[in-house]
């Protein structure tokens, strides 16, 4: 398959470091109901071990578990830097199809108000009289892009 088919995500993730490969492995993994039924049995079988109810088997994390605590959190720390990782790749990805989206809007945007510029001069050229339409009047205007900016980037400004 030729780069040129391949949509916005298909080449990030043909650009990923090993890392970012590694970390979205990692969370699909984690991320699953297996994943999840192991830890809990992990988690059972330390418990039932560590409180003595198991004949023959001496207890090594007695109550409070302590050692099963810090494992448990280390497991956290590391699970959510792994996902971190994975979405801040997705956020990227997410802000360059924004900004594909954007620049495609624009481009559509001045070619309907082209299109619409060639009809009306047809229009005219019919005999048409379209001098009292309003709305085309506005529609045939140049979209301010920048004051759209503007007003976009106060609002985000508002918001934090």
């Amino acid at each position: 398959m030729e780069q040129d088919v391949l949509g916005v995500k298909a080449r990030a993730d043909v650009k990923r470091t090993l890392a970012e490969r590694i970390a979205d492995v990692m969370t699909a993994a984690f991320g699953s109901m297996p994943f999840l039924i192991v830890n809990g049995v992990w988690f059972l079988v330390w418990i039932v071990i560590n409180l003595g109810l198991i004949p023959g088997i001496e207890p090594f994390d007695p109550f409070p578990f302590g050692l099963l605590t810090m494992i448990v959190s280390l497991e956290a720390i590391m699970l959510a830097i792994v996902v971190l990782i994975s979405q801040n790749r997705a956020a990227k990805i997410a802000d360059l199809r924004e900004e594909v989206d954007l620049q495609v809007d624009v481009i559509t945007e001045r070619e309907l108000t082209k299109l619409l510029e060639l009809l009306v001069t047809l229009m005219r050229r019919q005999g048409i009289d379209l001098s009292h339409d309003a709305e085309l009047r506005a529609m045939l205007q140049p979209t301010d892009e920048k004051a759209i900016e503007a007003a976009l980037e106060e609002q985000v400004v508002k918001e934090t």
